[in-house]
């Protein structure tokens, strides 16, 4: 009875570890592949302004990038 008990604690605690571990990985991946591809670029604010007939200046789409970076993180 002892030793099946124990080998049911050691279950539980591998399987707790695998996904506390594989959480980790799960997030570091994630947040490099933000940093690689960012959803959303400046000329991509630049077409939104230009549909809603405006024209950026530098100064706003760069605040508009900041936001979002400031956000990510």
């Amino acid at each position: 009875m002892n030793t099946i008990a124990l080998g049911f604690l050691i279950g539980i605690f591998a399987f707790i570890g695998g996904v506390l571990v594989g959480l980790v990985l799960a997030k570091k991946n994630f947040k490099k592949q933000l940093k690689n591809n960012p959803p959303i670029t400046k000329e991509q604010i630049r077409q939104m302004y230009q549909k809603m007939g405006r024209k950026p200046s530098e100064s706003q789409i760069n605040q508009i990038v900041n936001s979002f970076k400031k956000n990510q993180d």
